[in-house]
């Protein structure tokens, strides 16, 4: 994975430069104190080595990669020290440099011998190859292509087996190896920041498994348990592949087992949140996978997340993401009747009624909270049928029909947001027009995709529940809506507007034949709405 020697260019060495007084200045950086007992073994090994270069038709064998794997190390190491020192006088780190890249260069040729990778790993070189991806010489040339290749190279080469093979030996009881199992976990979130794709492989081979089990193991929690959820949360990210294999190896239940701890009391520190978050993150992600569902609806996974809407800790924010997930779509019908059987409505329409407070202290908006709680009032009136839907519509009965002035309430507060936003829009194509600039077709998805963040989306659902409430066959709801429609000054035509926009974009994602079948039936819902 080290393989990031491709970092560097091959600097023009150009004529021979006088180093007298460059020779002084290395001579003091190399004087300064050695922190990192690790490090300096390793500068002590290469120093006994020596620094002479390797014959040109030497063998490579285990030997002679040792010795460049340290000899790497030192001049990293050495030009880490000269920058630091000298951040303004590249004169005084040059040398160093050119120094630097020479090994990288001799080192490329270990990417051709997979059988070697393993010395990588055992000798830590593979973060030190990786920390290169930031180093400060802006003059590199042709790394992108260079550190794809070596990337790809080892990932073919099962490195993130060794990686995780690496893992496994560990005593994170040891300080030292605990540091380790942090190192090697840096290692893979700076892979799949670099190449993202190389996630799945890296799940594959092993490390999706070794996650889980870290997750689930009786130890307190730590910087490394806090660390695994990240990276857990990195793997899981648009990735189906992924998303499907953690399924598999009953990754659903791990998730919920850890995220348990949290239905009646909040996490104790930042970091422990931190990793909570990460847990929800993770899913988040793997609801986006229809089987999934299934799996989270066997594992009570339901029940958990309605626990803790009612328990009102730090969790509750993330449950409603959670129930949102797990709901919305054909494919969350079975979750959706089984939280009506669970009394989830009694849950569901105080959130509704009212956002709660303290919710920045969590990271959380209201137009977060009222956005996640409107679409899964709208994903319950298209999933349920029969008694389930009955009990639903009652719910807008009640009281007085509260629950659709709340809805009217929630309609214009968007309403009028999104009047604001359009207005500032339509000035912006004015200028633009003005300008003689042509609005494309990407131009107008940035503008709808600014519109729907201005509070659009919310107001769609908004809408759509409007519709399909009025269509329920119920006139005390229908003759609520238009009262206060009228009430206002409104009218039906601005909320067929906005449905109709809201069928014209649905579906992003889908198959085209789920996309003609929805749009049919919202449509439907207009004529007589």
């Amino acid at each position: 994975l080290y393989f990031l020697f491709f970092l560097l260019p091959q600097p023009n060495r150009g004529t021979k430069r006088p180093r007298d007084d460059e020779d002084e200045d290395i001579k003091e950086a190399a004087a300064l104190e050695e922190t990192d007992d690790e490090k300096k073994k390793l500068l002590q090994m290469v120093d006994k080595e020596g620094e002479e270069e390797e014959e040109e038709d030497e063998p490579l064998d285990e030997s002679s990669v040792k010795k460049m794997i340290l000899t790497f190390e030192k001049r990293s190491y050495k030009n880490q020290e000269l920058r630091i020192k000298f951040p303004d006088n590249p004169e005084k780190f040059m040398e160093s440099e050119l120094d630097l890249n020479d090994i990288i260069q001799e080192m490329h040729v270990v990417a051709t011998m997979p059988d070697l990778y393993h010395l990588l790993v055992e000798l830590n070189a593979v973060q030190s190859l990786l920390g290169l991806l930031g180093h400060d010489n802006t003059d590199i040339l042709s790394f992108e292509d260079g550190a794809e290749v070596l990337i790809d190279a080892l990932v073919d080469g099962q490195v993130v087996a060794l990686l995780v093979q690496n893992l496994e030996r560990l005593d994170e009881g040891v300080k030292e190896e605990a540091d380790g199992v942090h190192n090697t976990l840096a290692i893979v979130e700076n892979m799949a920041e670099f190449r993202p794709e190389m996630c799945t492989e890296a799940a594959q081979q092993g490390l999706m498994q070794w996650l889980l089990k870290r997750l689930k193991a009786k130890m307190p929690f730590d910087a490394n348990k806090l660390y695994c959820s990240e990276v857990l949360a990195i793997l899981l990210q648009n990735n189906d592949d992924n998303r499907e294999l953690l399924g598999e190896l009953d990754g659903i239940d791990v998730l919920l087992q850890q995220l348990s701890v949290f239905k009646r009391h909040n996490p104790s520190t930042a970091e422990e949140q931190e990793m909570m978050e990460n847990l929800f993150d993770s899913l988040c992600s793997c609801l986006m996978l229809s089987s999934n569902r299934d799996r989270f609806l066997k594992g009570e996974g339901l029940q958990l997340m309605n626990l803790m809407l009612r328990e009102k800790k730090i969790s509750r924010s993330s449950a409603l993401k959670v129930l949102d997930h797990a709901m919305i779509g054909p494919e969350g019908t079975d979750n959706c009747h089984k939280f009506v059987d669970i009394l989830g409505l009694r849950t569901i329409f105080p959130l509704f009624m009212k956002s709660p407070k303290k919710m920045k202290k969590i990271g959380t908006t209201e137009k977060e909270h009222e956005e996640h709680v409107c679409s899964i009032l709208a994903s319950l009136l298209r999933n349920l049928r029969g008694q389930q839907r009955t009990r639903l519509l009652n719910k807008f009965t009640e009281n007085d029909s509260e629950k659709v002035d709340r809805l009217m309430e929630l309609h214009f507060k968007y309403l009028d947001a999104m009047q604001v936003a359009d207005k500032k829009i339509e000035g912006e194509k004015h200028d633009m027009v003005r300008r003689g600039e042509i609005i494309d077709d990407d131009m107008e998805d940035e503008f709808y995709l600014r519109r729907l963040d201005a509070g659009l989306f919310v107001l769609q659902l908004i809408c759509y529940i409007m519709a399909e409430i009025c269509n329920a066959s119920v006139p005390q709801i229908r003759q609520r809506v238009h009262q206060i429609l009228n009430m206002r000054g409104s009218s039906i035509k601005i909320v067929r507007h906005i449905i109709k926009e809201y069928a014209e974009n649905i579906g992003d994602g889908k198959n085209q034949e789920f996309r003609e079948s929805e749009q049919k039936r919202i449509l439907e819902l207009l004529e007589n709405f």
